[in-house]
């Protein structure tokens, strides 16, 4: 890709040699004193020589070479190797203050990393930042890239460790043998069995660990109960709330996602704080990635009981409605015979305009009233006999595993109330709550639920229906849920929307607010938001009309059309290129076509592990990723592909763990 060219003030501020800069050139001469002049600016800019003459900007050498009274080509003469060139970097080194990076230097560096850098982001290639950044600081030259990724490699195992001693300090003995236990005894067997595969009932480890790794179902009430059972499988182990309270996050998912990947076998390799702290890390976030995943079901169950029971009752409206046939009939016949004789009376007019008279009228009344009852109450009735027959095993079960909490008192009679069904979740077949008992009196209770809510019983009193009050507190559950005024302890998504904002944010509120570039005065936030609104608005109204694909009319489908797009023409050599690969590649197997491009454009060089090191080789790890694409792209399955092994290094246990297996070998 082509480079920018430099401007002058680019070349002004960075390549302008100053007087004590002349004062050492002044002795040289030709090509000798240009590349001496080239080296020392180069390095006053980056703090290192350059790797060779591809580095230099021709800009650059041009607007030094004028300085210097030198032709720009003579640089191609100047020795890139050898005693001239070292002599003149010490020179250079000596002038600036610099200094070559010794073994005391590099341990000096690796503590520092250690201790301020690698603890909170344990990417090597930002970690590699920091150290060419404190390198400058201590005018110390660089060291080279192998010697750079030794440095930030020791960096980053020397903070794991301590990091890793730290939390496994934190944990009981008890905790400690829990998460051990999890990847303890396995076998062969256990590390090629994926999640889900085997006896999911915690009597041995990879069964229960593969069990709370496994992503949530479908909303069902199965997945319901399988969520709460994950979740109580987690907090059995009994990690500390604040265990990784002073941990970096980027840190903590790292964490999380190397003991995702990782098969039981391998992490039994671990040293026992690191493999404690990987467990602990999975368990932490599994724990809060299921509590969220257990709030939308909750959401999407209640949505659903409320959906269903709509269609239902529809549906029975409707074929109660097909009962009496004729109906368009009647009405258009009782219209018509009405406005033409206004002043009639009903028996006179109405009666007569109906075939079997007064008899159909009484008959069309008596069936809306004995079978099609009023809209609301039956779809209340409807969902409430769903609730209590199938879900409300699973959304009272949730009560007992998810704590919820609101911070606005407005919204404390639906945490009450919740608090009332939990407490009478076992009460049997009792229709009514206790007439001492006090039930929390929320919205959700009004409108159209009262009448269902409350009801007389047969001494004339009016009780509180149980069943139904459970729906309703669910219902207005749901809706403060999503507009997060209830929130859940020990959630993500659905955590304390206090907790969103920087725990100092009052503290540095007008710094914040200048960060965010917003107004501290409210008024004049919502009068600039405004304008925008009301510019933009007007705008989209006065270009709608003007566009041809669009039509925006009164219809019942929808007031908005749009015009279907017309098909682009096939570009011109499209058919040509599809021809020619068809032709020269038509039968060479998908494998051999991803192998060749990975060794012609060395794009894995950029796959990492995700614990940020790794002992396999280049061409192992090419090996194994390029046939899990080729496995998972033509949905052959891993399985298949180890089938016929021609490395009998491969194990399912290998390509399962890191990507894997089969022929490496470029043709000759």
């Amino acid at each position: 890709m082509a480079r920018t060219p430099l401007d002058l003030d680019e070349l002004v501020e960075h390549w302008t040699l100053l007087k004590d800069e002349q004062v050492l050139v002044s002795g040289k001469r030709g090509a000798t004193r240009l590349g001496f002049a080239v080296l020392l600016k180069f390095y006053t800019q980056h703090g290192r020589f350059p790797r060779g003459r591809a580095e230099l900007r021709s800009e650059a050498v041009e607007f030094v070479a004028r300085q210097v009274q030198v032709h720009a080509s003579e640089l191609g003469f100047y020795e890139w190797t050898g005693r001239t060139v070292e002599y003149h970097r010490a020179q250079i080194r000596g002038h600036l203050g610099f200094r070559e990076c010794s073994v005391a230097d590099a341990e000096k560096l690796t503590a520092y990393l250690a201790e301020h850098v690698a603890h909170k982001e344990r990417r090597p290639e930002q970690v590699r930042v920091e150290l060419l950044a404190r390198c400058r600081v201590e005018s110390i030259e660089p060291p080279t890239p192998g010697r750079c990724d030794r440095i930030v490699a020791a960096a980053l195992r020397a903070a794991e460790e301590v990091l890793t001693e730290r939390i496994s300090s934190r944990l009981t003995a008890e905790s400690v043998v829990r998460i051990a236990a999890l990847v303890a005894g396995g076998t062969d067997q256990d590390d090629e069995a994926g999640p889900g595969d085997g006896d999911i009932d915690g009597e041995d480890g990879w069964p229960v660990l593969g069990k709370i790794k496994e992503a949530p179902g479908n909303v069902s009430l199965e997945t319901m109960l399988t969520e709460i059972d994950k979740l109580l499988a987690v907090r059995a182990v009994g990690l500390p709330p604040d265990l990784f309270i002073d941990v970096a996050p980027k840190v903590l998912a790292g964490w999380r996602a190397r003991a995702a990947v990782e098969s039981p076998s391998h992490l039994r390799t671990h040293p026992v704080p690191l493999r404690v702290t990987l467990l602990a890390a999975l368990l932490h976030e599994r724990e809060r990635e299921i509590t969220d995943t257990l709030v939308e079901l909750l959401i999407s169950t209640v949505h659903r009981i409320g959906a269903r029971a709509e269609k239902k009752v529809t549906e029975q409206l409707v074929d109660a409605f097909k009962k009496v046939s004729g109906k368009e009939n009647i009405l258009f016949k009782l219209a018509e015979a009405s406005l033409g004789t206004p002043e009639g009376t009903v028996r006179q007019v109405v009666f007569p305009a109906v075939s079997g008279g007064e008899a159909t009228l009484r008959e069309l009344v008596h069936e809306f009233k004995t079978r099609g009852p009023v809209y609301r109450r039956t779809v209340q009735t409807t969902l409430k006999a769903s609730y209590t027959s199938h879900y409300r095993r699973g959304l009272i079960k949730l009560l007992d595993v998810l704590e919820f909490r609101s911070s606005n008192h407005a919204h404390r009679p639906v945490i009450e109330a919740l608090a009332l069904v939990a407490r009478y979740a076992s009460a049997g077949n009792t229709t009514y709550y206790p007439l001492g008992e006090t039930v929390p009196v929320h919205k959700a209770m009004g409108g159209d639920w009262a009448e269902v809510v409350h009801r007389t019983d047969q001494r004339g009193r009016r009780r509180v229906v149980r069943m139904v009050y459970e729906v309703v507190a669910f219902q207005a559950l749901r809706d403060q849920l999503k507009c997060k005024e209830i929130w859940v302890v020990g959630a993500d998504r659905w955590r304390n929307p206090d907790e969103d904002l920087p725990q100092d944010f009052e503290a540095r509120r007008e710094e914040n607010y200048r960060e965010l570039r917003k107004p501290l005065d409210a008024s004049v936030f919502i009068d600039e938001l405004r304008e925008q609104m009301t510019a933009e608005l007007s705008l989209l109204n006065e270009q709608m009309p003007k566009l041809s694909w669009l039509d925006i009319t009164e219809r019942k489908s929808g007031a908005i059309r749009l015009t279907a797009a017309e098909a682009q023409p096939e570009p011109r050599n499209l058919r040509r290129v599809k021809g020619e690969v068809q032709r020269r590649w038509g039968i060479v197997p998908l494998v051999d076509m991803l192998k060749e491009a990975v060794l012609r454009t060395g794009c894995l060089d950029a796959v990492t592990s995700v614990s940020g090191g790794g002992s396999l080789s280049s061409e192992v790890l090419a090996e194994r990723l390029l046939l899990v694409i080729y496995a998972y792209g033509t949905n052959t399955g891993i399985k298949s592909v180890v089938k016929f092994p021609r490395d009998p290094g491969h194990s399912m246990s290998t390509l399962r763990g890191r990507a894997v297996a089969a022929a490496w070998s470029r043709p000759g």
